[in-house]
């Protein structure tokens, strides 16, 4: 059921109305898109907390995990995995790169391709960060339990994996 707020002229708009607070009553409580958001923001807040003193933005991190778990993936492959544009994939591979964390080594097979691998300082630092992140995790869902969070997981899962063909 979504129900909507009552519309007003400027003139019958008492001025601390113009403030809103909340989205109650709103359509926005019944938005998905909305709620989402609001979710990924406040678990993208403590993800940078956590991350903060490595200065490591989720986009680098997810390329770190991937790129330890696909020792030698391509650029393309890791900007397929993670659904980031090519251009932008680069220039993530190149700090990853200037920080001493990861190297591109050309491919035998393909001279054209480059397989990125973790440096040792690389693979030390990840070890630490997937800590660091799933602390952050559980600290940005403390309201849910242990079952709510998995299935929260389950349903996102869900959603994205419908638009990669996995239904």
């Amino acid at each position: 059921m979504t129900t909507s707020k009552k519309t007003s002229s400027p003139e019958q708009t008492p001025l601390e109305e113009a403030y809103p607070t909340t989205v109650e009553g709103l359509v926005l409580e019944e938005r998905l898109g909305y709620a989402l958001r609001r979710a990924q923001l406040k678990v993208f807040k403590h993800f940078d907390e956590a991350m903060r003193e490595h200065d490591i933005r989720p986009a680098q991190f997810s390329s770190l995990v991937v790129i330890e778990g696909y020792p030698g993936v391509t650029q393309s492959s890791l900007a397929q995995t993670l659904s980031i544009d090519p251009p932008r994939v680069v220039s993530l591979i190149n700090s990853l790169e200037e920080r001493g964390l990861a190297l591109r080594v050309r491919c035998k097979r393909d001279r054209r391709s480059h397989g990125i691998f973790l440096t040792k300082t690389g693979e030390a630092l990840v070890e630490r960060l997937k800590g660091l992140a799933e602390q952050s995790d559980l600290e940005a869902t403390q309201s849910l339990s242990e079952i709510e969070r998995r299935q929260l997981l389950t349903l996102l899962r869900k959603v994205y994996a419908s638009e990669e063909g996995g239904d």
